[in-house]
């Protein structure tokens, strides 16, 4: 169906990520007419780096000529990694697949909004569908070793394969073998086996990776909806005669990747679905709010930001027999208590940047006496073990002789992201976060990291960041949009509808609720799959879709929206 004469489309998304595609593929499959703004460029197995050195294909920054598909943004209480392509986060993450403890559903300020134990079930598993989830059955060296410390610790019982969202060959068979489309009954493109290069990190180059332009946004633009890659979108506001947007919206966007010539485009629609991600849609709907386009949003906008509690750890073997890299990105985890479990990560060989970042692994509280007991560590080990010392700090060689010990906590650490000028650059505002510190010496991990050195004469290594800043890195930043009963407690109802606002969504990693302790990927999808199962279809829209309260008044503060009573 095409859009009404009057919009260029039914809906806008903004970000093709884990939310954006889900919703770009199933508003297409009940009928509108969907435009995919991504910021990102679109990659091919041709385009993709071969290693991190080539950081121009890799890194994410384009006002300094890079641009890849791989992002970090350095804040005070964390350092986020996250995607930026065609695909989102799908292009760059390590295909882990895994759903959350059910407690997640009574934590947070979602509790009780909806039978969400026995709504997600049915959502999760449809996600795991598409996404082609299955268990790993590659196993490489790495995970053979995270086994052996997790029985050596005493948790050998725990450790299992991860889920993967990864095409892999069948037992006996080997890799890299062609198949017609085994997911969606020929509607998808052909498929590779699975190689167990370990690049998934990197983006896949053989074709065995689920990535979301081979499967939810694939589908989405082969039924006709638009994807506009390279695509900012700088400008999101209602049109006139409708504050409540219940008229339709304008969406203003700029080319991402344009010094000078930004080639400007309007667009106008009935909907819009914010698919940033945590951090991107957190940023768009702050710009949109201080510019007066959406001032009806939340004063909870960046509020209840989590990163699953993670702390990144390993362990470096110089000159080790195997090839460390080998394997899926995540193969395999083991839980060392309730509350913690630990992850086997590599990047594929010759993918040795992030070795710049790791150094000697240093237990102890956070601050000056822990950068004293680290410099005390590295003079020691350099006065016992010089060479040895220097090979393991320089990062040539470091992916096929490293293991990443994925660390994290189903325990609720938050902080907030406000907009701000920060004083080292007041001409402009920036998110910032705030609030206590998450934190970075999880001693059960460090341990169980100097365990996994041990097995194999290697050296425990921890993240330098984390030593000299107290600053934990996160690939799993989720909240700052949290579903609430109302807009003095989140910024989107159980629906994901934008209080203040009709026919408008957030669907990515901002809306969750609680800390869930595992890769959020699955859940994105799932509760993305949710939210789109509302929506009618494009015939029987109404354009009438809010949250159930629809009249709010301010009070004597501007930014914060009450209930007036009326229906």
């Amino acid at each position: 169906m095409s859009p009404h004469d009057s919009f260029d489309f039914d809906f806008i998304v903004i970000g093709s990520g884990f939310g954006g595609s889900v919703s770009a593929h199933r508003l297409t499959e009940k009928g509108y007419g969907v435009a995919v703004m991504e910021m990102g460029r679109r990659w091919t197995p041709e385009t993709l780096p071969r290693t991190s050195w080539s950081i121009h294909r890799w890194f994410w920054r384009p006002k300094l000529g890079l641009r890849g598909f791989f992002n970090m943004r350095f804040f005070r209480h964390v350092t986020i990694f996250h995607g930026c392509a065609v695909g989102g986060g799908s292009i760059t993450y390590a295909c882990t697949l895994l759903t959350p403890p059910e407690k997640v559903w009574e934590a947070g300020s979602w509790t009780g909004l909806a039978n969400w134990k026995l709504e997600m079930p049915q959502h999760y598993a449809g996600a795991a569908r598409m996404l082609g989830a299955t268990d790993n059955t590659i196993l490489g060296p790495a995970d053979l070793l995270l086994k052996q410390a997790a029985e050596a610790t005493g948790v050998g019982s725990t450790f299992y394969r991860t889920k993967v969202g990864i095409f892999q060959p069948a037992e006996g068979q080997p890799g890299n073998q062609i198949f017609s489309d085994p997911f969606f009954k020929g509607e998808g493109p052909d498929r590779t086996t699975c190689l167990g290069c370990g690049g998934c990190m990197m983006g896949c180059r053989f074709g065995a990776k689920n990535t979301l332009d081979l499967s939810y946004l694939y589908l989405a633009e082969k039924h006709g909806a638009q994807i506009f890659p390279e695509t900012q979108v700088v400008d999101v506001r209602p049109l006139a005669g409708a504050n409540d947007g219940s008229a339709g919206y304008e969406v203003s966007t700029v080319r991402s990747t344009a010094w000078i010539r930004r080639h400007p485009q309007r667009f106008t629609c009935r909907g819009v679905v914010f698919a940033a991600s945590s951090l991107g849609t957190m940023e768009l709907l702050f710009r949109l709010k201080e510019k007066n386009a959406l001032p009806r949003l939340s004063a909870e906008l960046g509020k209840h930001v989590r990163t699953n509690s993670e702390s990144l750890i390993g362990a470096r073997m110089p000159g080790y027999h195997e090839d460390l890299s080998q394997g899926i990105a995540i193969g395999s985890g083991v839980y060392i208590d309730e509350h913690t479990h630990i992850e086997a990560v590599r990047y594929p060989a010759g993918s040795d940047v992030m070795g710049v970042l790791t150094t000697i692994l240093t237990n102890g509280r956070p601050g000056p006496r822990r950068i004293g007991l680290w410099l005390k560590n590295v003079a020691n080990s350099f006065l016992r073990h010089p060479l040895k010392t220097l090979r393991v700090l320089q990062p040539w060689g470091w992916a096929r002789e490293f293991v990443i010990l994925l660390c994290m906590q189903a325990l609720d650490n938050q902080i907030e992201m406000q907009w701000q000028r920060p004083w080292f650059w007041p001409f402009r505002k920036f998110l910032v976060s705030r609030g206590d510190k998450v934190p970075t010496y999880i001693p059960k991990a460090n341990q169980f990291a100097e365990k996994f050195a041990q097995l194999t004469g290697g050296f425990p290594m921890s993240m330098l960041p984390e030593i000299l800043f107290d600053v934990p890195g996160t690939a799993h930043c989720i909240g700052g949009c949290v579903v609430a009963d109302s807009p003095n407690h989140g910024v989107v109802d159980s629906q994901h509808r934008v209080f203040g606002y009709r026919n408008m969504y957030i669907c990515d990693g901002s809306v969750i609720a609680a800390n869930l302790g595992v890769n959020p990927s699955l859940t994105i999808t799932a509760l993305a799959e949710r939210a789109m199962s509302f929506i009618p279809p494009a015939a029987e829209s109404q354009w009438n879709d809010a949250p159930p309260v629809q009249v709010w008044i301010e009070d004597q503060n501007p930014h914060i929206l009450k209930k007036s009573g009326a229906t």
